[in-house]
């Protein structure tokens, strides 16, 4: 008997919309990594792309539990020496909480152009607006 894999075109891709109010942040980004690297579906193949598209609203609303909002630390720098910078959660979620949830979602998913592919398919939006309503989009609950 031989092994199915599909083939890039036979892969059918579907549009999921996600309410992220009062949902858990890792909670929330490993359920989304699950829907866009394809793991809910039969025809999952770790080496290609079979995952679906998912548009997450409400972002400024996610909740994370203990002290998470002032221990957590946000890390980036511009390979200049001395420029560190260190970001608390607390401060990401007042001024950008689009950028804590992709965060955690791509933290979810493979490194390389695989997980860059699966990364392009996710939307995140601050409020419950979003522009994708052309692709109807069907809601889902964790």
């Amino acid at each position: 008997m031989k092994t199915y894999i599909p083939s890039a075109n036979a892969i059918e891709k579907k549009w999921y919309v996600v309410d992220a109010t009062d949902m858990t942040l890792g909670r929330l980004a490993s359920e989304v990594a699950k829907i866009l690297r394809g793991k809910h579906k039969p025809t999952y193949t770790p080496f290609l792309d079979t995952g679906d598209y998912v548009i997450i609203v409400n972002a400024e609303k996610v909740k994370v539990t203990g002290k998470k909002l002032d221990q957590k630390i946000y890390f980036r720098h511009s390979d200049y020496v001395g420029s560190a910078k260190y970001t608390t959660l607390r401060d990401m979620m007042e001024n950008k909480p689009v950028k804590v949830v992709e965060k955690a979602v791509r933290g979810m998913l493979p490194s390389g152009r695989l997980g860059e592919q699966m990364y392009k398919k996710l939307f995140v939006y601050e409020g419950p607006e979003h522009k994708h309503a052309a692709q109807k989009p069907e809601e889902l609950k964790f």
